[in-house]
């Protein structure tokens, strides 16, 4: 990652959470696949980030890890699994690290999560920061607004950005944040800053993948693109087959044995 910031080459990361859409985007080129905590939200139904768990978490980890031959595979860690506990966090890490074969964890926050994001340093595993909108915040800031739009919050963003890169990050997530600062952050920074909703001028851009799909109807962020409208085709896909099964057309003469 940090060879393409250098080469000015745009990083490419979507999120995944089993073995068949891992392999198909490892196979199509992405740059990254995260294992997000998003999988709370698309494959588990929770309102939020905060319910999922770290098992859970190692078991759609594992199941990308298996899918991916080339891509690197960053895994988040889950609320309530780092914060205010660096020991916890290391723990946390190492699981993740063990079990799946990952070859990064990714934390949210700043300052605040200093003492766990050394501490997993020290062990080896490499660590992600996302700064900016930080989902697992929820219950603190009430709201999934843009993010940093004030001078304080955009000053304390800018420094925490620079405090993870000098603890040894090499990379960060930029999360719903005024283009300005994403822009600003990413040419004052040498590691790497992965944007979503934080403009065009960072190093590269993540989606979640059912989102950038259509898989999900109900969900449309200014910072989405939906490439594909797949909530309409499986729907019309599924009925489709519904009808062909009642008619007897499915399965004909050719389709059985």
């Amino acid at each position: 990652m940090s060879a393409m910031k250098l080469k000015g080459e745009k990083i490419t990361v979507l999120t995944a959470y089993d073995y068949s859409m891992a392999r198909i985007l490892d196979h199509a080129g992405v740059d990254v696949v995260l294992v997000g905590d998003s999988g709370a939200n698309v494959m588990a139904g929770y309102d939020t980030t905060l319910p999922i768990t770290l098992n859970e978490m190692i078991n759609y980890a594992a199941a990308v890890v298996r899918g991916v031959k080339r891509a690197l595979v960053v895994v988040d860690l889950p609320f309530g699994s780092y914060q205010g506990n660096s020991k916890e966090a290391l723990a946390s890490a190492i699981r993740i690290m063990k079990e799946t074969g990952a070859a990064a964890v990714k934390l949210e926050g700043g300052a605040e999560i200093s003492e766990s994001v050394t501490r997993i340093l020290s062990a080896g595993i490499p660590v992600m920061g996302h700064l900016g909108l930080t989902p697992q915040s929820i219950n603190k800031f009430g709201t999934y607004a843009v993010r940093a739009q004030d001078e304080a919050e955009a000053a304390k963003l800018l420094s925490d950005a620079h405090l993870l890169e000098d603890l040894g990050c090499f990379g960060i997530v930029l999360e719903k944040i005024p283009a300005a600062l994403g822009e600003k952050t990413a040419k004052e920074l040498k590691i790497p800053l992965i944007g979503i909703g934080a403009g065009g001028h960072v190093d590269g851009q993540v989606l979640v993948l059912q989102d950038m799909l259509g898989l999900n109807n109900e969900f449309s962020p200014r910072f989405l693109r939906r490439y594909l409208n797949l909530y309409e085709e499986i729907t019309g896909a599924v009925q489709q087959y519904i009808h062909d099964v009642r008619s007897g057309n499915f399965p004909n003469e050719k389709e059985q044995y």
